[in-house]
């Protein structure tokens, strides 16, 4: 997930988060501002942290005016500090008012997954396992926060269903058994694809490995039964960790070998970024 994807999928979601925000007009801004006039604003740093989405935050006030200009001091994760003026955006000063609190929105939400994801991922630094997200994504939001994890330090899981392969337990029981799942994968998705599968213990591990699963997703599984199971997997599978992952657990599992470590956390659980709009007035 790069900027370039980002931007190309963003506008009519973006143009959706406009419309919630002005179903027919901004009466307070029409009230005090009834007529053009051109203006600036800056954009300031409330707390330390990653930034993470200036270019969402820019393709708010162009949507709404063309003619609006934002210059940014930094870009997409830089290292931003607590007072720091980052930016100023020059232009109509009602699409200015209009625009700022879907435009902080989206910033103050990519910034704080970015810099949480940032502060997971240094606690893996030094070993070979990957970070990953999940599909536990705020609802048209997903390719922001994707995003916003990339920046971070992160990596994306699979972006969507229709992305890949991954057979969890309700799969299992559907299919009836591991190795039944997997099967029936293999003979059902192309053979590029690769088939991951969720599996609780050992025993499941066994299973899916004999089945010729190509990912097997450690899920709950305690930290020593996933260091036998990354034995078991050497040279058969790749290995990912999963649940209920976050900062303040994950040095348990740094030790353990997997390939990768996913966790829901970076996009359900990380908090907002602190920014302003301020100082506005007319030029």
């Amino acid at each position: 997930m790069n900027d370039i994807t980002m931007m190309l999928c963003a506008d009519d979601l973006i143009l959706s988060a406009l419309k919630e925000d002005i179903t027919s007009e901004d009466i307070t801004t029409n009230s005090v501002m009834p007529s053009f006039k051109l203006g600036e604003v800056d954009l300031i740093c409330k707390q330390d942290g990653i930034i993470a989405g200036l270019p969402v935050f820019e393709r708010v006030f162009t949507l709404l005016d063309k003619n609006t200009e934002c210059v940014f001091f930094v870009k997409d994760g830089d290292e931003v500090k607590n007072g720091q003026k980052i930016g100023v955006v020059k232009g109509d000063i009602r699409v200015l008012l209009s625009g700022e609190r879907t435009a902080l929105n989206y910033l103050q939400r990519m910034s704080g997954i970015a810099t949480y994801t940032k502060s997971v991922a240094s606690l893996l630094e030094g070993t070979n396992t990957k970070l990953l997200d999940t599909r536990k994504t705020t609802p048209n939001m997903r390719i922001f926060e994707k995003y916003a994890v990339k920046v971070g330090g992160g990596n994306n899981h699979r972006y969507n269903l229709s992305d890949g392969i991954l057979l969890k337990d309700n799969h299992i029981g559907a299919a009836g058994s591991v190795a039944a799942a997997v099967k029936m994968a293999k003979e059902y998705a192309p053979f590029v694809r690769k088939i991951e599968i969720e599996v609780e213990n050992l025993d499941m591990l066994k299973e899916a490995l004999d089945a010729g699963a190509d990912i097997v997703m450690l899920d709950n599984m305690s930290p020593e039964d996933m260091k036998k199971a990354v034995e078991m997997a050497k040279g058969k599978a790749e290995t990912e960790c999963s649940g209920n992952v976050t900062k303040e657990n994950i040095a348990r599992l740094t030790d353990i070998g997997v390939d990768y470590i996913s966790s829901g956390a970076l996009t359900h659980s990380a908090p907002i970024m602190d920014l302003s709009l301020k100082n506005l007035h007319a030029v």
